[in-house]
Order: C-alpha cells, then structure tokens, then sequence
C-alpha cells in the first residue's frame, strides 16, 4: 500500500484487527492476487466490505504461501463501518465458503499493525509417517514412508535455538531483510502417527519453516547427522541445506503481541 493511500485510510474511524483460521489448500497463498487466481485476502476482503460498507484493504501478520494454512492469522484493518465488533465474526462468516473462518474480532489501537506489531510467530509442521497414506491428513500433513528418528532430529533442533543468521533455510525471492532471526521454541512432539514441529521466534524469514523441515527429515532418515544439521546452519549457505518441504505441512498458529485487548488462540 502506497504511504499516501496508507495514511487515508488510517483517517477512518476505527481500526479493526481479526483472528482467523483458513485452509489454504484451494488458494494461492493470503496475499491477494490478481483475478482469476484467488488468494485468501481477496476472499476475506470482498466479505468485509460487505458486512462493513466500505472498502477493506488488510494488512497481515504473515503472508502464507500457497498451499499453506493458518489457525491464529491475524490481521487488521481501518474502517468506518460502524457494526459492533463482537458481531463480526457471525456476519463476517456469513458471507465466507468453510475453508476461511474469522474466529474473533477486536477493537484496535490507533497505531496496531498486524504486521509490524508482531512481537513473536509460532508456526507448526506436521509430518505423517507410515508405509501408508492418510486420506483425512494428506491436506495438513507431509507424508513419509519410512520411519524418522525422533531422537536425532530434537537433537538438531536444539542447535536452532537463539539468534543465529539463517540463510541457510532462507529461499530466494523473499524480501531485502536481515536473515538474523532469534528461535525461541524449537520442539518435536508426537501425535499419533504425526511428528509435530514447534517453530517460535521473533520472525520469519521467505520459506524458512519449510528449509528447516525439508533438513530435518534427512536427520530422521539418516542422510545427515544432527551435527551436520548444525553445520549447515552456520555456513549460511542455503546450497547446504536439503529440498524445501511441501506447503501443505505448514500451519501459522500464533501471532503474539505486547496488546492488552488482543486474546491470541488457545488451540
């Protein structure tokens, strides 16, 4: 958004910010695209202005990747629309096919951003292991025949854990940032059949979760060691590190923010 357009559209009355859940299985990532192909924003931006009266323009925690899902998105908005906020959500939802759902709605301070208020993001990845299929988790999960040492790959996790330089599970095409990033939360627990990663930190970097993953699972496989992992996080060199892992695995589940009247998901 252009500073000049950003900067009318803060004139409006209120500042609106949404918790919300989404399939991404069907859509070309959040942000919005030109049509005919569809991303979740231009869904979620037609139904709000709608329900609001007004053109909606959102700005986004994060912007997902096709074929990425999020339970905790959050994103806000300037409105002049005057419905009462606890009432968005049924409304909002009304006019949303299933795979998008606004889960609840808050009334923002003036200057809360999405985006640039973001203190900290916790991503998860789930990984299906087994010689077969799951017909119920193949949209939420990467599936993997043979088993993964669970042992080796917490292993490699801890070397993830502090403020490192991550470029090498950083892809090309992403923005001009700083590739320093400080992991907080690095864990792999166990659902079923599912190995579920724990990703929190302070930001993220273009395809970040899905490098780290795609290396992981050769530490379970037994390509590389948990020491080899490490290595390839310190030669800041994404040529070092294995394939990307597949969107699908990806969820966003949680935004957090130094705002009292924001309530983040507790599932």
């Amino acid at each position: 958004m252009r500073p000049a357009h950003k900067e009318e559209m803060k004139r409006r009355a209120r500042n609106i910010c949404l918790l919300v859940a989404y399939d991404g299985t069907d859509y070309h990532g959040f942000q919005r695209q030109t049509p005919p192909v569809v991303a979740v924003q231009n869904v979620l931006e037609d139904a709000l202005s709608r329900v609001f009266g007004d053109a909606v323009e959102l700005a986004a925690a994060g912007r997902t990747d096709a074929g990425v899902h999020a339970s905790g998105q959050v994103v806000n908005f300037f409105t002049d629309g005057t419905i009462p906020v606890e009432r968005v959500p049924r409304a909002v939802n009304s006019l949303l096919p299933t795979d998008i759902v606004v889960r609840r709605a808050f009334e923002a301070d003036r200057n809360f951003s999405a985006l640039h208020s973001a203190r900290e993001k916790t991503y998860c990845y789930r990984i299906l292991t087994g010689a077969t299929p799951n017909p119920f988790l193949c949209r939420f999960s990467w599936h993997i025949r043979q088993p993964l040492d669970r042992s080796a790959m917490e292993t490699a996790l801890a070397s993830l854990l502090g403020t490192h330089d991550f470029s090498s599970f950083r892809a090309a095409g992403g923005a001009p940032i700083s590739p320093v990033r400080t992991m907080k939360c690095a864990e792999c627990g166990q659902d079923g059949r599912e190995l579920v990663l724990t990703f929190a930190a302070d930001g993220f970097l273009y395809h970040m979760v899905r490098n780290i993953v795609g290396t992981l699972a050769d530490v379970g496989k037994g390509v590389l060691s948990p020491e080899d992992f490490a290595s390839i996080l310190a030669a800041k060199d994404r040529q070092r590190a294995s394939a990307t892992a597949p969107a699908a695995g990806l969820c966003l589940v949680r935004v957090d923010y130094d705002a009292p009247w924001y309530e983040p998901p507790e599932d």
